[in-house]
């Protein structure tokens, strides 16, 4: 959606798609939109509660079911499993993706990996379809006057033209553009506190043959998966940056990330948008 800088601060029903890495600043920004006048849509939230609700489940009793003690509870149904999602608190939805790597270590096979990252994309494109339905329920059922959609760091990578055709003739489409300073402090976190991630599979097949032929290895199952999410975050970080680009400049406006830090309020965030138009 291109807009006029007033008519974007004159419209009664503004609705924004916030885009960025994880950790870029979305939650943050969208944290200063009143709760009571905005629809806080997370993609990531979605995915989790409706796409892979049933996949997550499975994941985590497949793993109870390796303890005795629960397993004899689940067989006699005597205790029922459930993930608790909330947007602040996404752990089942990463702990299902996984790492792909030595089965020693937590590591995935390279074809269950590849299953789970295909199942997070597919859900990924429904929940930016579900953005239109919810812009209709936020008005109608819940009477939120505008709405943000927090979507995922991985939303980029969608290839699927007719969902960001959609996308864009719904909502205000702002990418959270970080300089180099603030990729370096998200480079930093991920080596620290490697975390599971989606990645493009043409992107995680070329990077994996990399990996393995610096390290030496023959094979996934031999990878250290902290080891390989640390060193494929930078070069996932260097992929993305186009992508976001390219969106930004086909289908909305870029946002300097770091200005997102001194957001004190809906104004700050309104007057920091109208800006970048």
């Amino acid at each position: 959606m291109k807009l006029s800088r007033q008519k974007f601060l004159d419209s009664p029903n503004k609705v924004i798609t916030l885009l960025g890495m994880s950790g870029v600043g979305k939650t943050t920004l969208s944290s200063q939109l009143p709760q009571n006048q905005w629809f806080h849509y997370s993609g990531d939230f979605r995915i989790g509660t409706k796409y892979l609700e049933e996949p997550i489940l499975d994941n985590i009793k497949c793993q109870a079911m390796e303890q005795p003690f629960l397993r004899d509870l689940i067989l006699s149904d005597s205790i029922y499993i459930c993930s608790n999602i909330t947007v602040h608190h996404l752990k089942p939805i990463s702990t299902f993706l996984g790492k792909i790597g030595d089965p020693g270590l937590g590591g995935l096979s390279l074809e269950e990996f590849k299953r789970r990252q295909r199942l997070h994309r597919e859900a990924e494109v429904n929940a930016m379809t579900d953005v239109r339905e919810f812009i209709r329920k936020g008005r109608e059922i819940y009477d939120y006057p505008h709405f943000v959609n927090d979507a995922g760091g991985s939303v980029c990578e969608l290839s699927d033209d007719e969902t960001w055709d959609a996308l864009a003739e719904q909502s205000l489409i702002l990418y959270l553009k970080p300089d180099t300073a603030l990729e370096n402090l998200m480079i930093e976190r991920a080596v620290s506190d490697p975390k599971p991630m989606y990645y493009n599979e043409d992107f995680l097949d070329e990077q994996i043959l990399a990996f393995l032929d610096i390290h030496g290895l023959n094979s996934t199952e031999q990878m250290n998966p902290d080891e390989f999410v640390q060193w494929v975050f930078p070069r996932l970080i260097e992929y993305r940056r186009p992508l976001y680009e390219r969106i930004a400049d086909k289908h909305g406006y870029t946002i300097d990330a770091n200005r997102v830090m001194l957001l004190n309020s809906e104004r700050d965030v309104l007057q920091l948008i109208a800006e970048a138009l």
